[in-house]
Parts: structure tokens; sequence; C-alpha cells
């Protein structure tokens, strides 16, 4: 459980500074446009809306933003409060549609990544994800949007058992749909199938329609409660216990930082091809094991590394993007490093331990 701490935020400003410089270019595009936004409330939702409302303070953006969410009480509505932010409470199933003009829509609507390791039924997690997304494409074509952004995931690749190979936007992957691990199994398909529609209604309706496939990320507010190597390994070692591996550390994954993400999200919006996919993450690929060093290296303390060689099926693989494609078409780049990221992230925990309830 978060605590609020008024700090928090500006903490940040380093990082919020530095993409709002990044994407000066879009912002000129902005100006007294609405922009509505599904599945950003946690982790990507707190760096979009706070960058939102940075842009529309220095810029004057007039900009209105309307954020679609199942409960009021969350994280956008407890950390970041400002005059431009409108709740729509709602299941992105079946919510009221706004009556307000609707410029543009970033979708991430989807299970959040705690019920996904909870194991939520998968059958509402298609629905959520499936249905969601036809819904809100609907709204899309009866407003008229000038773009649509459909934030989906690299999981539709599943992992590629080939380590250190990259996955290129035109790959058909490895996703098997009677996967052991029903649940990410469950979130690729279903995530596959919302793209199949988003090029359905790009085809067929005449709207402008991007797809950007997410990998895996770090930086403050990364969720350190659930199943991820990443954020396990840092909270353990700001909390001064033992890096568990529970496996034998050879699978291949990539991080890239949360400024980079935001950079890249928002380029996709306003200058992606209609119709055109973009992967999003790192093309920099780390070892398990050798991601518990980095971070055991971040600070002398008392932690050391344990590995439980815990036998799975397939254990040595890779979820690695290319992003040759995003860096050559829109120009993007890669501003920080993985150890950058780790140390920057680190350190965010090491300021605000009260504020992550360490």
């Amino acid at each position: 459980m978060l605590k609020i701490s008024s700090n928090f935020n500006e903490s940040l400003n380093e990082d919020f500074n530095e993409i709002i410089s990044r994407t000066e270019k879009i912002w000129k595009k902005s100006k007294k446009k609405s922009f509505l936004l599904t599945g950003c409330t946690g982790f990507f939702g707190y760096w979009l809306v706070r960058t939102f409302i940075d842009a529309n303070k220095k810029y004057n953006l007039n900009i209105k933003l309307f954020i679609l969410t199942r409960k009021k009480n969350n994280l956008i509505n407890k950390l970041l409060k400002d005059k431009i932010i409108n709740f729509i409470i709602g299941d992105i199933r079946n919510f009221s549609y706004p009556k307000n003009k609707i410029d543009y829509i970033i979708h991430g609507a989807t299970t959040s990544a705690l019920e996904t390791f909870n194991k939520q039924n998968p059958l509402e997690k298609i629905s959520i994800i499936v249905d969601g997304t036809k819904n809100i494409l609907n709204f899309t074509k009866k407003k008229r949007c000038k773009k649509f952004l459909y934030i989906s995931s690299g999981s539709v690749y599943g992992k590629d058992f080939k380590l250190n190979k990259r996955m290129s936007e035109v790959d058909v992957g490895s996703l098997n749909h009677l996967d052991t691990n029903l649940d990410l199994s469950v979130l690729g398909q279903s995530k596959k199938m919302a793209e199949t529609l988003v090029s359905i209604y790009s085809k067929t309706n005449n709207i402008s329609l991007s797809i950007a496939r997410c990998f895996t990320f770090v930086g403050p507010l990364l969720p350190l409660d659930i199943h991820y190597a990443v954020g396990n390994f840092l909270k353990n070692k700001v909390s001064n216990k033992n890096i568990i591996i529970n496996s034998t550390g050879e699978s291949i994954r990539s991080f890239m930082y949360m400024t980079d993400l935001t950079v890249w999200l928002l380029s996709i919006l306003f200058f992606g091809k209609n119709d055109d996919i973009y992967n999003v993450g790192s093309d920099k690929g780390v070892s398990i094991k050798k991601l518990a060093k980095m971070v055991n290296n971040l600070e002398k303390n008392n932690s050391k590394i344990k590995i439980k060689k815990i036998t799975r099926i397939n254990d040595k693989n890779s979820y690695i993007p290319s992003v040759s494609k995003s860096k050559k078409i829109l120009n993007l780049k890669i501003k920080h490093n993985l150890k950058e990221s780790l140390k920057k992230t680190y350190l965010n925990l090491v300021d605000n331990k009260s504020f992550y309830s360490l």
C-alpha cells in the first residue's frame, strides 16, 4: 500500500522536465485538444498523466484529459490533482460515452498485473481486453477522433527460446494457446485479438490507429508486490534482504526506463503511421542472474544473491524486442541504459521509503 507523500512528485521533476523537452514538437499539436485515456491509473498512467499536466502548465495548452477508470480511488487521483483531469467511472466494456469532443485516445485498459498474477478468471480477462477494445473502438468511430493508440504487449509474441533473439513486428512469435502458464498465454492471445480489431476498424472505418507493443520497464512507481524479477530484486535490496532468483537465472530480459517509454508512446500517438505496429522497449538484453548482480551492486549492505534452481519447462528463454523500426521511422532514441535506470529507480525507492511502505 502506497502512502501519499507531498515530496514524491517533486522528486521526479528532473525526469518530467526531460520528457517535456524531448516531446516539444508534440505539444504544438495539442493546444485546446481533448484526450481520453483508458487503463492509465497505475504505473504507466502516472507517467503519462503527469506529462500532460506538466506540458499543459509549461505551454498553456488548455487541454482536457478524460480518464476512464473502474474506481475513483486510484493512484492518479491520490497523486495528481489538476483541473485538466476528468474521471469517467465505468467498465471499459459498457461505460457511458461522454458527450465531450475527444481528439486523441490512448487505450491501455486490461486486467492489472496484480490481477494477472493472482490468476483472475481467464474468461473475464479475455472479455475486458477484447470486448473492451471493441467498445472503445466504437466510441472512437462515433466521435471521429483524430488518432487512436492501442497499448498492446510483447506478450503477443510469446517467449522466444533462442537466447538473445530480438522479436520484430513482423514475427509471428511462439505464443502457445495451450501453454501451462495459462494466465500469460491468455493475456497474449487476448492482446493479439484486440490488435486484430484495431486493424479491422482502421481498414473499414477510416480511423487513424497505431499499436505500441510494450515490453518490460523500470522506473519510479514500478510495482514491487508482484512476481516481476526486477521489482522483487529492488524491493529486497532496499529492505536489506537477500535477492532471490527463483530459476536458473539464465533467461534474458530487457528493461526500458519510464522517461523513454513515455516519449515513445506519445511519439507513436502523434506520428505513428496508420494501421502500423511499433515495438516499445529496450533492445539490450540481460540475464536474470546478471540483473540480480547489477541490483546488488547498487549499494553495499547485507543483501546476498540466492539462487533457487526451480526446474521449469523452457526456463531458458528471451523476451527482447527489436526496435530498429521505431528508431528508423519515428527517429526515437533510448537515452537511459539499464545501469542508470536501475540506479535512478533504486534511489527513488531509498528517498521515498515511507511512500512505498518499505
